[in-house]
């Protein structure tokens, strides 16, 4: 079977046949722009950030570099935010941008804005122009768009404290929050489709069962990510979500995601998931902290063990830090391409 990456990785996500596992590293909050590959090419972050043709170049160096089988854009996970008017700090070479104030003290405070004036602002439009010079010169090549996902955005607009109090206390407008910031990241997930964008993966760090607990996870995480997922799907593109921290709470809940793949943490059994779920197609989870820290050798021995446990697409498990090796990332990818 000789497919290019971009028909292999659809093909898992269509629940089709392929000769091995892709290996990817989505972008976003799972962003493989480190120190390294940046220092190699001239290419940097913060500046990458703000400028399309520099993103796109970037992103290019990543994946030639790295030997992951996709490109990711954007580079963090603050582009809905600052759209929706929180104060970003965007970081250094090393280290990646984040929430410097949230615009809302409370969810009653929030105000409304109209969705197509909101995507004319910010990093938009940079963003969709680095899809679509990746899209134009990489066409075998899966350009994955990330989103942040709906609790985590709901959170980055609104002081995450009081926000997921009033998750419980003020469940009307927590609501109305959770479909607005939901609506803005489907109109956006549209643009970057219609840019080029081959699937759509969503980082919700903050809609884990930790922190939610069953019962608001069910109500709240799941069901806002069915609304962007079902959105998205309306533009004829597949989803990747990915849940950070343990499932075991939450788990029961998995099937009842419409999305096309589950990307995991580190800390769950992925062989486990897909012996309770066999219909789910599972991603990941190649430790953070080890590829960060790690040996090469060990690193190699662990994505060999995901092959073997049938897991269907391989990728770190959760952010990488901007420190993480070249040579334990090469590790990873090439002993998925089964290159020495």
């Amino acid at each position: 079977m000789s497919l290019s990456p971009k028909e292999r990785l659809l093909r898992v996500l269509n629940h089709q046949g392929v000769d091995r596992p892709p290996v990817i590293c989505t972008g976003g909050m799972m962003n493989a722009a480190i120190v390294e590959v940046m220092n190699r090419s001239g290419n940097l972050l913060p500046a990458a950030h703000h400028e399309g043709g520099l993103m796109a170049a970037l992103a290019g160096d990543i994946h030639q570099e790295t030997g992951f089988e996709n490109i990711g854009v954007p580079f963090c996970m603050t582009v809905e935010a600052e759209v929706l008017g929180s104060e970003i700090n965007f970081g250094t070479l090393a280290c990646e941008p984040k929430i410097e104030r949230e615009l809302f003290s409370s969810a009653s405070q929030v105000v409304y804005r109209q969705i197509p004036e909101m995507l004319k602002s910010g990093r938009i439009g940079e963003v969709i122009q680095a899809g679509w010079r990746v899209a134009a010169q990489h066409p075998d090549t899966p350009l994955i768009g990330n989103l942040t996902g709906p609790i985590s955005t709901a959170a980055s607009i609104i002081d995450p404290v009081t926000f997921l109090k009033e998750l419980r206390k003020e469940p009307e407008n927590s609501h109305r929050v959770l479909e607005y910031v939901s609506d803005l990241l489907i109109a956006y997930a549209g643009e970057l489709i219609n840019h080029g964008v081959t699937l759509i993966s969503i980082g919700d760090p903050t809609a884990t069962g930790e922190i939610l607990g069953p019962k608001m996870f069910e109500e709240y995480a799941v069901r806002y990510l069915n609304r962007v997922i079902d959105g998205i799907h309306g533009f004829g593109a597949p989803v990747i979500v990915h849940i950070c921290g343990k499932l075991q709470s939450v788990k029961h809940s998995l099937p009842a995601l419409r999305s096309d793949a589950i990307s995991t943490d580190a800390l769950v059994n992925l062989k486990l998931l897909k012996e309770e779920f066999p219909s789910l197609i599972t991603m990941g989870n190649v430790s953070t902290f080890m590829l960060e820290r790690g040996e090469a050798e060990k690193v190699a021995r662990h994505t060999q063990g995901l092959i073997r446990d049938g897991i269907n697409i391989i990728s770190p498990a959760c952010g990488l830090s901007t420190a993480s090796s070249l040579e334990t990332i090469r590790a990873m990818t090439d002993s998925v391409k089964g290159t020495p």
